[in-house]
């Protein structure tokens, strides 16, 4: 038969599981968003080199792709 500590560390074990899968998901999304933040700067720099390389393009008078 089980004593009572064994049955109550039994018991608490699903929780934990719980608390660890929330906590893995947590950092997960938190990594998610830091480097979606820190690409924002790229993202635009890359918009402004395609901009740039448009407007070259129609003044040079070259064909459109």
């Amino acid at each position: 038969m089980a004593s009572k500590t064994e049955a109550s560390s039994k018991a608490r074990k699903p929780m934990g599981n719980l608390l660890y899968t929330i906590a893995i998901i947590l950092v997960i999304l938190w990594a998610i968003g830091f480097i979606g933040y820190s690409m924002g700067g790229l993202i635009h720099i890359l918009l402004a080199i395609a901009l740039i390389a448009v407007i070259l393009r129609v003044i040079q008078g070259r064909r459109p792709l």
